[in-house]
């Protein structure tokens, strides 16, 4: 009877073993990057749509869009804390498929029912009736449908693939997940890629009534393609809330703030789990340690060595947990302005409307879809940087050689400040020309400037991502533990959201400040009246700022990823014979 249990267990695992792998990326890049095409193809004509369908202005319709996208970079945070701790990301993900599906069918319905929008304005009168409740009720869950897929399937979506090759017990895994990580961001380059010129060239010739209606087509496609490889996942089970055990160690921290913490090299004094040789935190934040001191054990211990209470008493693992996740945030602060200079998609939009967008005599380039130049600039990087640099790199120094994430998000945070000064000189001179040819009041006229001098800054854009979105991406997930794979992914979309409701206050402030006395606004619906480019320095001193607040930030946090024994200790806390030598040494010093 035992043996057949072993060898049922032994087929259980054998099974296990053949899920996952390479067979299932075109499953799930295919999903995200699916999802990618349908939600992004919508943003860049969203301010156009907003304004003339919905009769709102610049101001407002950009701040609705900032929300919108605040909402889209949040709720990763929300469902990667459910899908680690509750349902599992392979539900997440299938869940949030269905809501985005649901969400583009609402928008597409919108652009397809007269009776959700507004009339068209009168042109004698020139009076143009706003929305009403129920018409905005009806595009506004249409984003926030929209939002809530975006946000289960894209940071669930890279740990989840993550999950299919990860081997941490492999010697090449670092290396495996780097080339991964960036693949995944190639190809999810490419979808924006797609979206940003195909679906937005369909939304300009077509309408929006086809447009929104080829999105939501994809998005079916996208659902199907990922239920369709279900049997070939590897779907590891969720493990307990780390929300719930976050709250734990703070509660529990604060009880036990009295206690006085014991001998360096005691044993048996600090609670953690069954068959873990780590026995006892490490000492950066040391006030959290006393969440995991025991006090009493026969009354904090049950009989199966786990905490009686784990209100009263926590385990040295929850401890680090906490103290990894409140190790990255500064570093992970320093991204937000970054995100503030990447949202800027309104702004750019009306510049392209109002240059020559014109390749040929007959073929111009949707407004909306100059965005595609930070995409590009984004894949070719990541293809070079694996294909050809770190190789070419590596036979040079006669050793495999990596660029360390905190030298790349740097280099990235310097880009994006180039990028707003290059954004405000640009804007600059468009304006001073449409001040020349007389255009000053009439924001619609088209100049004799070619809109290919935007390129520039989205080139820069693009490759500060390419360095400070990949980087922090991978070092979150090298840095927290495995179980917090998800909120790693989710960490740098929470710093989009963040920057897009800062954004919007930014738009807000300078909007109700220049316009005081009856001045124009920088920020006014008249592009041509309004100062671009004096909105565009102000990000520019705010991100040049961020840089220096970056350099305090990496040098305070020490050496992360590129020294593995630290990196252990720091992440794990100290093990058995770590703690013996450090009371060792301690009681050397006393003597």
């Amino acid at each position: 009877m035992e043996d057949k249990m072993e060898e049922s267990s032994d087929r259980r695992e054998m099974r296990r073993s053949k899920k996952g792998g390479l067979i299932t990326m075109p499953f799930i890049i295919g999903n995200e990057s699916l999802e990618k095409v349908t939600g992004y193809a919508v943003v860049p004509n969203m301010i156009l749509y907003l304004i003339k369908d919905y009769h709102m202005s610049v101001a407002k319709g950009t701040n609705i869009l900032f929300y919108w996208q605040a909402a889209t970079n949040f709720t990763p945070i929300l469902a990667a804390f459910v899908a680690d701790s509750y349902l599992g990301r392979f539900l997440i993900i299938g869940f949030a498929s269905i809501c985005s599906l649901l969400g583009m069918i609402l928008l597409w319905l919108t652009a397809m029912v007269p009776e959700s929008k507004p009339p068209t304005c009168d042109l004698l009168t020139q009076r143009c009736r706003s929305p009403t409740a129920a018409q905005m009720s009806l595009l506004i869950s249409s984003f926030v449908l929209i939002s809530i897929g975006a946000g289960g399937v894209r940071p669930c979506s890279l740990a989840f693939g993550a999950d299919q090759l990860d081997q941490r017990d492999n010697p090449k895994n670092d290396r495996v997940l780097e080339s991964f990580f960036g693949w995944y961001y190639a190809s999810a380059a490419i979808s924006v890629l797609i979206a940003l010129t195909g679906i937005v060239y369909i939304q300009d010739h077509l309408g929006y009534r086809v447009g929104f209606g080829v999105s939501a087509i994809l998005m079916l496609l996208s659902v199907l393609l990922f239920f369709i490889a279900s049997p070939l996942y590897l779907k590891l089970n969720p493990s307990k809330s780390l929300l719930t055990g976050f709250l734990q160690v703070m509660v529990v921290a604060y009880k036990n703030r009295n206690l006085t913490f014991p001998l360096p090299d005691s044993t048996g004094s600090y609670h953690h789990r069954r068959d873990s040789n780590i026995v006892a935190p490490t000492h950066k934040l040391r006030f959290l340690n006393k969440a995991c001191i025991i006090k009493n054990p026969g009354q904090d211990i049950a009989s199966d060595g786990s905490a009686s209470n784990p209100w009263s008493l926590c385990a040295v693992e929850q401890v680090e947990e906490l103290k990894a996740l409140i190790k990255v945030l500064p570093l992970w602060s320093t991204g937000i302005i970054m995100s503030i200079n990447l949202s800027q998609n309104s702004f750019p939009v009306l510049q392209a409307s109002s240059m020559d967008r014109h390749l040929t005599t007959k073929f111009q380039i949707p407004a909306g879809s100059y965005g595609m130049f930070n995409i590009i600039s984004l894949a070719l990087w990541v293809i070079l940087y694996d294909r050809a640099i770190l190789p070419m790199a590596s036979k040079l120094k006669g050793k495999p050689v990596r660029f360390s994430v905190k030298l790349r998000m740097g280099i990235g945070l310097f880009l994006t400040c180039l990028a707003m000064a290059v954004s405000a000189i640009v804007e600059n001179a468009r304006r001073r020309k449409a001040i020349r040819e007389g255009f000053l009041n009439n924001p619609h006229a088209v100049l004799n400037m070619s809109a290919l001098w935007l390129v520039p800054q989205f080139c820069l854009n693009g490759l500060a991502e390419a360095f400070t979105a990949i980087g922090q991406t991978e070092f979150f997930y090298s840095e927290l533990p495995k179980s917090m794979s998800s909120i790693a992914a989710a960490l740098f979309g929470l710093g989009l959201a963040v920057a897009n409701l800062l954004a919007s206050v930014v738009v807000s402030i300078i909007d109700d400040i220049t316009s005081r006395g009856g001045k124009e606004s920088w920020v006014s619906s008249n592009i041509n009246k309004g100062r671009i480019d004096s909105y565009y320095w102000v990000l520019t001193i705010l991100s040049v700022i961020n840089l220096l607040y970056y350099f305090v930030c990496a040098w305070a946090y020490g050496p992360c990823g590129d020294q593995p024994t630290k990196l252990t200790r720091a992440r794990n806390g100290l093990r058995k014979e770590e703690l013996a030598n450090l009371g060792t040494k301690e009681m050397k010093g006393k003597a």
